[in-house]
């Protein structure tokens, strides 16, 4: 019988040679079972491969940022259709302007309908603060509120305020992108314990 083959499974163990005892006066040595079988946790970071982010990344923070300006400008916004609700309310009732065609134009938008204006600009302004509250805290949910968030801003933006809203439209559009990438995607699926 030839022990000369490495892969005889018959043959003697490797790195002892035939006929020899195994190994007299040294502990015996239990054969290493193969690593079969599922994991006994999972590896550190989640099955994805990359850790879970400790800190805000750069994307998402310049995104939380640029709500905050949102906020800033829909505050700003908020004051000025106030305060031409007042002007045309006032205005009205002057009467040396009853007589200009200019006026009678401005005259025909209701002090109403600057008021309804007003108080929509103070309900965005008030969301939008409300979401960059929740950029620290909040998870997926947040992610897709603050994702549509931004694609109606930048909609608004485009149609009833081509002009103000182009700041509005940029701003939302990055904050958009900035959340809905991988960055974005992975802070705010981190894990909380």
């Amino acid at each position: 019988m030839s022990f000369g083959d490495p892969n005889n499974p018959y043959g003697a163990p490797q790195g002892q040679q035939p006929g020899q005892q195994p190994g007299y006066g040294y502990p015996q040595q239990q054969p290493q079972a193969p690593g079969y079988g599922y994991p006994a946790a999972p590896p550190v970071g989640g099955y994805a491969g990359a850790p879970a982010p400790t800190s805000m990344p750069g994307s998402v923070s310049t995104a939380r940022v640029l709500l905050w300006v949102i906020v800033g400008l829909q505050f700003l916004g908020v004051i000025l259709f106030a305060a031409s609700a007042v002007s045309v309310e006032a205005a009205k009732s002057d009467e040396t302007l009853q007589e200009d065609a200019a006026f009678q134009q401005l005259a025909d938008y209701s002090s109403g309908m600057l008021w309804g204006m007003t108080v929509f600009a103070l309900a965005w302004g008030v969301f939008a603060t409300v979401l960059a509250l929740k950029f620290k805290s909040g998870g997926n949910g947040v992610r897709i509120t603050i994702l549509v968030f931004g694609i109606i801003t930048a909609i608004l933006g485009i149609y009833p305020f081509i002009l103000v809203g182009l700041v509005h439209t940029v701003l939302a559009i990055l904050v958009a992108v900035f959340v809905g990438n991988a960055n974005g995607s992975a802070w705010f699926k981190r894990p909380r314990y």
